[in-house]
């Protein structure tokens, strides 16, 4: 089970050994581009497994090779993933291994290395999203600013039901972020030490976006 944040009633730590065994792999620096990627894939469906365990069900009759029954199936509309770019997409991509049926949003935001803010250069989300489950996605959970920035631009668009999702989170991210959005859950894989100066995520794994695309 995943476990809460002993600082923060809205932070969920996703421990399975599963999760922290990929994760070890990817923050080592020798692991090379492909495997980052794959491992990235692959750990995403872990959590998105985690982060849609509490969904609401309902029952529809089917008939099995033997008799009719009442089954559970999801209920509501399709769930909505938002991935934040470019990062973000290795997440979206396992997820929807799982999920196929979801709609998917795309945030695009980068961060000015001076001031470290989150500056949008793209938007595009469906229309109906007042109604379904939000689930928005970036490995990294740094300063928070593209994370708050990404969420502001959903609840502009409708969405009410947001959850977070990432791979790894800083203190300081979780206190800004929390504190810009209590509304919205958190759940990450670790949270690890602090913020460095240039506003890494230390220890962490570097940069997410250029360790999944060999790009520095």
């Amino acid at each position: 089970m995943p476990t809460p944040s002993t600082s923060h009633a809205n932070v969920t730590v996703i421990d399975h050994p599963l999760v922290q065994h990929k994760l070890t792999i990817m923050r080592d620096k020798q692991t090379s581009t492909a495997s980052f990627r794959r491992l990235l894939r692959e750990i995403s469906l872990l959590l998105c497994y985690e982060v849609t365990r509490n969904l609401e069900l309902t029952t529809l009759e089917i008939e099995t090779p033997l008799e009719a029954m009442q089954a559970p199936v999801l209920a509501g509309k399709k769930l909505v993933f938002a991935s934040i770019l470019r990062a973000g997409n290795g997440l979206l991509e396992g997820m929807l291994d799982l999920v196929p049926s979801a709609r998917v949003a795309h945030v695009g935001l980068y961060r000015d290395h001076k001031t470290l803010e989150a500056i949008e250069y793209y938007f595009k989300a469906p229309d109906d999203m007042s109604n379904r489950l939000v689930i928005v996605v970036d490995p990294m959970l740094a300063t928070a600013n593209s994370a708050t920035a990404a969420i502001e631009k959903l609840k502009e668009r409708g969405a009410t039901n947001l959850r977070f999702l990432c791979l790894l989170a800083a203190p300081e991210g979780i206190d800004a972020f929390t504190t810009a959005h209590p509304d919205v859950p958190v759940y990450t894989a670790a949270i690890d030490s602090h913020l460095n100066e240039k506003g890494y995520i230390v220890p962490g794994l570097g940069d997410a976006g250029d360790r999944m695309y060999g790009t520095k």
